[in-house]
């Protein structure tokens, strides 16, 4: 019985984390709130809830393979032929130069930002005036080839406040993105691609506990596997979403989500 149930718990943390790894929201917020509320300790320790992460790990490389591969390879063909002005070469450096400030921040402060919700409420808020003033004061005239080395820069610097609980990383990328001037489209493309080193290495870093404990094993692949089908699901549909319609959705969710939080430590519900 215990199996089942943690099974029926595993799928249904894939689906959280799956849905909101890859929307402006935070992952990490829902996750936590949602094994608190219902008091999932077991497959709801950090642990098991940063391993499913390869779910989503596995679902952005498969959805942008051809992106994936074609940088590579263009990247490879400009070193060989010291083309500095390729386009491949630049997103492939931008990708990379973003990818240290997020990393790098995340190894000195792993232990100094604690998963509360009081963090989780503000964050929420600060991140959804943020993308609103993104929304409002972003041109969204260039597109996805116009991109260069300094907006990896920028949106990686950008990526390093997803470090504070609640605050997102596909949020803060999209949010940085938006306002440098990219079309919404070409700013969640972006940010799905810069995401992939972070999202990988930190995966990585701290799941080994979870691969190591054999009695959550069968859960915990439970969980990987719809973490995998809900993230790929979540990234076709933002990319076709955002085609046609802009961000305030999130906004306004963001907002809510975050006055909810506080309304209820107000009250007293959260230990």
């Amino acid at each position: 019985m215990n199996l089942i149930q943690d099974l029926f718990r595993a799928i249904v943390l894939g689906l959280v984390q799956g849905i909101t790894e890859f929307l402006p929201i935070s992952s990490t917020a829902h996750l936590l709130v949602f094994t608190k509320a219902l008091g999932w300790t077991a497959v709801g320790q950090k642990y098991f809830v940063d391993a499913i992460q390869f779910g989503s790990v596995i679902a952005v490389v498969l959805y942008f393979w051809s992106d994936i591969r074609q940088t590579l390879v263009g990247g490879l063909a400009a070193w060989h032929q010291r083309d500095w002005e390729r386009e491949e070469w630049k997103l492939l450096v931008g990708i990379a130069i973003g990818t240290i400030p997020a990393l790098l921040g995340g190894f000195l402060l792993r232990d100094a930002l604690p998963e509360s919700v009081i963090v989780i409420a503000v964050m929420s808020i600060v991140m959804s005036t943020l993308l609103g003033l993104a929304e409002n004061i972003g041109t969204r005239k260039r597109g996805f080839d116009d991109l260069r080395i300094k907006d990896g820069i920028l949106v990686g610097l950008g990526q390093m406040i997803a470090l504070f609980p609640g605050a997102s990383r596909s949020g803060s990328t999209l949010t940085a993105a938006l306002f440098l001037g990219l079309e919404r489209q070409a700013a969640a493309r972006f940010s799905f691609l810069l995401g992939i080193p972070t999202l990988t290495i930190a995966t990585l870093y701290q799941s080994g506990k979870a691969f190591g404990n054999v009695e959550s094993l069968i859960p915990l692949l439970a969980g990987i596997v719809s973490t995998f089908i809900f993230s790929y699901l979540s990234i076709a549909w933002l990319l076709r979403y955002l085609q046609r319609r802009n961000t305030w959705i999130f906004v306004w969710y963001r907002l809510g989500f975050g006055a909810v939080l506080l309304f209820t430590l107000f009250l007293g519900l959260w230990s």
